[in-house]
């Protein structure tokens, strides 16, 4: 048996249960690892659906150009649709999405234009105002609009609930949901309940959106929407694929609770997912409580970890956005990836040639060396002293004034026993990555960079 095409694969992805990530959680939690679709998410299966629908109603016809604003996943989904079934694509999206993301996008042969995250959807610089935009400039275009395209839920309503209800074999007590366009978690969630009425549909929203502030109150506050980090979950409007009715509730979640969860799911179940399933796993957490050893939970994970690559897997990233515990930090988290290798001086050189190398990059102190073996040390301090009591010293090598070296330590020192070592003494230290056979410096200011 084989498939006609890529899109006869999407759906029926895997359930799988998740054993070290959910400790402390009384219930039997499964992941919807929806991963395996052709795109890497979930959105395959809208996508696809709101294309075929469109071709029916004659909303999309031959040689168009499918419009929409998207975060990324949607977009991959259409593409791959229009590719198999011969459209050009044209997205906007924000500039918080990852790069892989768009470059994603761009690779399937789509047009790209980013715009601003920090402005409202009426704005015209919105990614949704300028999709609505080239849909009237582009001719024989059509725009997805999955946030109100009912076609969004009807293909979790037709595909994703019965996936998940024939697989647990109707036993399901809850699903566990990011919430964005409120396609899947509404599409998925009606199918249940009309199943069975008891189960619970918990959402997942982050700080910054507005969808549970709604939901307890019935107030749109704008005084909620701020600007976050999480990807994938959280609006500043109310899509109309988000029905409160199936949803019993919403949970916030951090972005910094949602990174760090992410970054755990993948070392503690082996499984490369995105932020939203981070989101999802964390709320889960602050919602444990309220389960008991009998229920079953079903969590969606949406996306693959590959399109995260430049943020939520990169420790510089995490380390900016301060999600990092900085008590956890070592020599390796201060050293980063973009740190260059150690640069010396030889000891026959001059300290003349000593003050232009520190000069010339901005160096406060820096090693000596014999034959790449570190002998001593020099610094700004210490020259200048130098230089000041007897200019002509410019001329000796600075073998002759060289101070020890500086203290060396394993890149896994952790950063209390590193900043006890710099001293007025040892105003550096150097760090030995053993595996790697390199070198770096650490000064007090990289640990202030760090902690800061």
């Amino acid at each position: 048996m084989y498939y006609r095409n890529i899109l006869e694969a999407i759906g029926h992805t895997p359930l799988v249960k998740l054993n070290n990530v959910t400790a402390g959680i009384r219930a039997t939690v499964l992941a919807k690892v929806e991963t395996f679709n052709p795109g890497n998410s979930i959105k395959d299966r809208m996508a696809l659906k709101m294309v075929e629908d469109a071709e029916r109603k004659g909303l999309l016809k031959p040689g168009g150009t499918i419009i929409e604003g998207t975060s990324g996943n949607t977009g991959m989904g259409l593409a791959i649709a229009a590719i198999i079934k011969g459209y050009k694509c044209v997205f906007a999206t924000t500039d918080k999405q990852s790069k892989e993301k768009i470059d994603a996008l761009k690779a399937f042969g789509a047009e790209v234009v980013v715009c601003p995250t920090n402005v409202d959807p009426e704005d015209p610089r919105s990614y949704y105002s300028v999709s609505s935009r080239l849909e009237k400039e582009i001719p024989n275009s059509w725009k997805a609009n999955q946030y109100d395209n009912p076609s969004n839920s009807v293909a979790h309503y037709e595909q994703t609930g019965p996936e998940i209800w024939d697989q647990t074999e109707g036993k399901i007590t809850h699903l566990v949901v990011g919430v964005g366009t409120g396609g899947t978690i509404c599409g998925t969630g009606k199918f249940l309940k009309e199943k069975n009425p008891s189960i619970k549909i918990w959402g997942i929203d982050t700080y910054g959106s507005v969808f549970k502030k709604y939901k307890e109150t019935g107030i749109f506050d704008k005084n909620e929407i701020y600007p976050y980090i999480t990807e994938g979950i959280g609006e500043d409007f109310l899509p109309k694929n988000v029905d409160f009715n199936i949803i019993d509730l919403f949970e916030k979640v951090t972005d910094k609770d949602a990174a760090l969860m992410t970054r755990e799911i993948v070392r503690k179940e082996g499984i490369w997912v995105g932020n939203s399933a981070g989101s999802a796993i964390a709320g889960l957490h602050q919602l444990k409580d309220r389960l008991t050893e009998n229920d079953v939970v079903v969590v969606i994970f949406h996306d693959h970890g590959s399109r995260y690559l430049a943020k939520i897997f990169n420790d510089e990233w995490m380390r900016e956005k301060g999600f990092f515990d900085k008590k956890g930090l070592t020599a390796k988290n201060l050293v980063g990836s973009n740190q260059k290798e150690l640069l010396t001086l030889d000891i026959n050189d001059t300290v003349g040639r000593a003050v232009k190398l520190m000069s010339e990059h901005d160096f406060s102190q820096v090693p000596v060396a014999s034959d790449k073996r570190i002998v001593g040390s020099l610094n700004e301090n210490y020259i200048f002293s130098k230089i000041v009591a007897n200019p002509d010293i410019k001329n000796q090598t600075v073998e002759t004034i060289m101070l020890p070296a500086f203290p060396f330590i394993d890149i896994s020192t952790p950063l209390d026993l590193l900043s006890s070592m710099i001293t007025e003494e040892n105003p550096a230290v150097l760090v030995k990555d053993f595996k790697v056979d390199k070198t770096y410096i650490i000064t007090k200011y990289d640990i202030i960079r760090a902690l800061c």
